[in-house]
């Protein structure tokens, strides 16, 4: 049975979310159909480029995202605490570079005010701007709908693009965080597309690689290998990318400071090889460790814990 929204994430226990969007049938998102030869690669830079503005917009960050042929993966962390921060005037602002308002809004930022009997309706207004701000629904409807008008008028047809609702997965702590994240940035190795991260397009990793990460999570400070104010991680880009660069099907000897980073988040190399080939497969919902798992269920109000004998197979 499907489970409302609403029950799906809470923002008491995780702030992460691993949001997955599939076309529906054959759609093509990105990629070359076989059939009728066509290709729509260039779509790819429509969905980076509307995620990445929504981003500035949205009190949300993006952690990890790869586009693939029919379907996206993004890892989002919402800042809730950033939205109720802002002034009315800064909320009115955001949510205009993402749709009109309403008449009252638009009317305040030109006129400074409202007359005294809108200003109650005024306030509803702003706090329901606020709270979208900081929404998943809002981010994904935002990003599916744009893209699902622009690919049916570029296919000259109409109907649903997307499958009903994106997926939603809480990410309970910093290992099924980062777990999650090197999955999504291995879409395209794992796929075949490409041999290795460096070569993909389109994804969070080769962004970061590319020095154009600054839109991103940050992770944690090169020179104090400890996380900043402004990242939630412990490990480093450099130490990041070293634990994503092993091969997925090598058996040999692994260079000693990539074993050594896994253990620090807690993971063995075998571990860290199968939940990053895997991750989808192994868990469903909720993701993190037993600990992790109890506490979302006590706060979400749930009689069954998720994944709880691959979290403690997988996440110790």
């Amino acid at each position: 049975m499907t489970i409302a929204r609403s029950n799906q994430i809470c923002l008491h226990t995780t702030t992460y979310y691993h949001c997955v969007s599939r076309c529906v049938r054959r759609a093509f998102l990105c990629g070359k159909d076989r059939i009728s030869g066509k290709s729509y690669e260039h779509r790819r830079a429509w969905v980076e480029h509307r995620m990445l503005s929504l981003a500035r917009s949205f009190c949300i960050e993006i952690c990890a995202y790869a586009i693939m042929h029919n379907h996206t993966h993004i890892v989002l962390n919402v800042k809730k605490d950033l939205a109720e921060s802002l002034t009315d005037t800064e909320v009115i602002n955001r949510w205009h570079k993402l749709t009109k308002g309403t008449h009252l809004t638009r009317q305040f930022i030109q006129e400074g005010s409202v007359p005294e009997p809108l200003k109650s309706q005024l306030k509803c207004d702003i706090e329901k701007f606020r709270s979208r701000l900081f929404s998943i629904s809002w981010f994904m409807k935002l990003l599916n709908e744009f893209i699902a008008k622009h690919a049916n008028i570029e296919d000259e047809c109409t109907g649903r693009f997307w499958e009903g609702r994106f997926v939603s997965q809480p990410l309970l702590d910093e290992k099924a965080v980062l777990a999650c994240m090197a999955y999504v940035d291995l879409n395209p190795v794992r796929a075949g597309i490409v041999r290795n991260v460096k070569a993909g397009q389109y994804t969070s990793i080769s962004r970061r690689l590319a020095g154009r990460g600054q839109c991103l999570m940050p992770f944690a400070a090169e020179n104090t290998r400890k996380s900043s104010s402004a990242s939630p991680f412990s490990i480093t880009f450099g130490d990041y990318l070293s634990i994503i660069n092993i091969k997925l099907k090598q058996e040999n000897v692994v260079a000693i400071n990539a074993t050594q980073i896994l253990s620090k988040i807690g993971f063995d190399l075998r571990t860290w090889r199968q939940v990053t080939q895997n991750f989808e497969l192994y868990f469903y919902g909720a993701v993190g460790t037993v600990s992790s798992l109890d506490k979302f269920i006590k706060n979400t109000r749930r009689k069954r814990r998720p994944n709880v004998q691959n979290a403690k197979k997988y996440f110790g």
